[in-house]
Order: structure tokens, then C-alpha cells, then sequence
């Protein structure tokens, strides 16, 4: 897509620091990162958000992200990770461009991946179940 910086990246219009990259997926270090080793890894062909992601594709991607998870842990000596990714403006994603955060966590660092949690009854729990699996 023209107007999509993850597509210029993708392409070489935009320098990137590249980690990973084959004829499906490249991966990157975050330009403006949470925390040092902060990794983006995002398929080649355009894909708004998960909800038009080949699941084949999300498939081989996770596998992906198992295997830069390794080396970066081995690599920056961190012991924790978040694995993050957003979808649609609401969930707080900022670029249009299917992508997974890898984010090394080190002890005392300021980075915040929380929210408040909901008490729900086991019925309203039992009714959700029920409303995805019937659509599964």
C-alpha cells in the first residue's frame, strides 16, 4: 500500500535494523521502542489486522516470533517478555499494518502492559462461551 510506512519499510523505502528477514516476513527493531531489543515482526504483504490474517500465515508467523524470542533472550540476557498485538484504534494499534510486538521486560523497567480486570459471574462467562463457540 502506498501510504503504509510498515509496506515502505517492508520494501526498503524506509531504513529499518533488520533481525530476521525471508520472502514472507521481516522483522525489525522498534524505531521508537518500549525497551531496548523491542522487535517487530510483520508479514510482507499487506494485512490490515488480525481479522485478515490468513490463519496459515498467523501460524507460521507465531512459529517465527518462538524463534526470535530465543535468540533475543539469549542474545540481550533478559528472562521475561511481552508479546503483544493490537487491533483496530480502539485496542490501540497506530499502524494499519498487521504487526507483533516482541518486547524484552528487565527488572524495574517502566514499561506498563496491564489493565483493570472485570468480575464476571460464571453465567455471563458460561453465555460468552457459548456465543464463540457456536460461531467456531
Amino acid at each position: 500500500m502506498d501510504n503504509c510506512i510498515f509496506c515502505k519499510i517492508i520494501n526498503g523505502d524506509i531504513p529499518s535494523a533488520v533481525v530476521f528477514e525471508n520472502d514472507e516476513f521481516k522483522a525489525i527493531l522498534d524505531r521508537f521502542p518500549s525497551n531496548e531489543g523491542h522487535v517487530l515482526i510483520m508479514p510482507k504483504e499487506h494485512c490490515a489486522n488480525i481479522f485478515e490474517m490468513d490463519p496459515e500465515k498467523g501460524g507460521r508467523l507465531f512459529a517465527l516470533a518462538v524463534k526470535i524470542a530465543s535468540a533475543m533472550k539469549e542474545a540481550l540476557g533478559f528472562e521475561n517478555m511481552n508479546v503483544l498485538q493490537n487491533n483496530g484504534p480502539v485496542a490501540g494499534q497506530t499502524v494499519n499494518h498487521f504487526h507483533l510486538h516482541l518486547i524484552p521486560r528487565y527488572e524495574n523497567d517502566s514499561v506498563n502492559v496491564s489493565w483493570p480486570q472485570m468480575d464476571l459471574t460464571d453465567e455471563q462467562i458460561e453465555e460468552v462461551r457459548k456465543k464463540i463457540a457456536s460461531i467456531l
